[in-house]
């Protein structure tokens, strides 16, 4: 399998014209400059053809231009673009209607739409506080939910999200996400560490920091995205479901990258067995196009009118692209990411067992971790190497994305094939290789 010698010369000129005028914040993984994909598939500027199993951070959930998706914003787009959240339109009365009968809980929902990940949490955490008439809240350790002011304040993945930016949002305490690969906290004989983890909230944060009757909400994601990939144990969510009942406190659920599908259901929080408050949800909502979503039980979202707004919301390109989005969920992608991925993890738990340097595979439907360590005994993580792995997976034509400490993410669309898995893994195993021999 030869490596492919990157970044070609288009790609250079434009990476040269991207560093004259663009925002050093952006962090660039490495020099891939898109011309134009189908479905899993990509290519690049000089030509180079690649396999996408990062789906740009598990947004293209269809794939790129996706037919249906493309028809349906360019309809679209020839009867009007844009009227303003001061009035109504169709598409966004379907799109609502549409979530309402995916939301993971039995009541009726309410939809306020919105334009991406970080101000679906910034709406969630809003209607909390004014639902409750409670100022605090509880997040975790590891966990992303957005960069902007409120989001950023729950974010603990990276310390870098937060440097320069203080003081934050007031009111917000982190506890451990239970991590049943690396658990951080001792246990009671026949204690599930996810119930360990609510026992630690209810004694540490709710009995010496902060009173129960002042927290508005708990934000956790279901599955942590940039946090590792980390799938909690069983008796965690029932748990935590059991203490928010307790106490009036709402549960809010950040589904942004675990959601639509990803997991092989509508919503991560759906393998668990419980039912939350406030649902967050974007990324793959509509196939790339910006589009998010606030959707909460009906008794939940009591906010009066005027109280939140935004210029997009509902945005009609947006609630079109949705809308093919979810029919084609609905229609396919949704089995396929449950068997596909399923397949996806027994091929990678073979691999595991010819790469001592993977020292877990994890996930559920396409939504799968790689963890990288130094030694099995010692669980070090090994963040030189997956870099080297994510570099030269790209130099052999396949893109993945990192997170936490040492893991690579694999999210591929939504559509992607068998085959397209075998070759994809092919060329990570590949990367692999040369990683542990270099």
């Amino acid at each position: 399998m030869k490596a492919q010698i990157l970044p070609g010369p288009k790609a250079k000129a434009l990476i040269a014209r991207d560093h004259a005028v663009v925002s050093h914040s952006y962090p660039r993984g490495y020099p891939f400059v898109m011309d134009h994909g189908k479905g899993t598939e990509v290519w690049d500027v000089d030509g180079n053809r690649y396999l996408d199993f990062a789906a740009g951070i598990a947004v293209a959930a269809t794939g790129h231009s996706h037919p249906d998706v493309v028809r349906a914003i360019q309809e679209q787009a020839e009867k009007f673009i844009h009227i303003s959240s001061d009035f109504y339109h169709e598409k966004w009365v379907q799109l609502s209607e549409e979530l309402n009968e995916i939301a993971p809980f039995k009541e009726d929902a309410r939809v306020f739409l919105t334009n991406s990940g970080t101000e679906s949490v910034e709406g969630a955490i809003k209607l909390a506080r004014y639902h409750t008439n409670r100022p605090n809240f509880i997040g975790f350790f590891g966990g992303f939910h957005g960069r902007t002011i409120g989001a950023v304040t729950f974010t603990a993945s990276k310390n870098k999200y937060k440097r320069g930016f203080s003081p934050l949002m007031n009111g917000v305490s982190h506890a451990p996400f239970p991590d049943p690969y690396r658990p951080i906290l001792d246990l009671t004989p026949g204690e599930d560490y996810g119930e360990r983890v609510v026992r630690y909230i209810e004694e540490q944060i709710l009995e010496q920091l902060s009173p129960p009757s002042e927290v508005a909400g708990i934000l956790v994601e279901p599955i942590q995205g940039e946090g590792g990939y980390v799938v909690p144990p069983p008796g965690f969510f029932p748990a935590l479901r059991k203490l928010c009942d307790q106490h009036g406190i709402l549960l809010i659920v950040d589904e942004v990258q675990a959601g639509m599908g990803r997991t092989g259901k509508w919503w991560s929080i759906e393998n668990f067995g419980v039912e939350p408050d406030i649902v967050t949800s974007a990324k793959g909502i509509a196939s790339g196009v910006p589009l998010g979503a606030v959707i909460a039980r009906k008794s939940v979202m009591s906010w009066p009118k005027g109280s939140h707004g935004n210029t997009y919301g509902g945005n009609p390109l947006a609630c079109a692209a949705s809308l093919a989005t979810i029919n084609a969920i609905k229609n396919g992608y949704l089995e396929n990411t449950r068997n596909t991925g399923a397949y996806t993890i027994q091929k990678l738990e073979e691999m595991q067992i010819r790469h001592p340097c993977i020292g877990q595979v994890r996930g559920m439907g396409f939504m799968i971790g790689i963890e990288f360590i130094k030694d099995p005994q010692t669980k070090d993580p090994d963040e030189a190497l997956r870099d080297r792995v994510v570099d030269l997976a790209f130099e052999h034509g396949l893109l993945t994305l990192g997170c936490g400490k040492s893991v690579i993410r694999i999210s591929p669309p939504l559509c992607t094939s068998k085959e397209q898995v075998d070759e994809g893994l092919n060329i990570l195993e590949e990367a692999i290789s040369i990683a542990e021999n270099g």
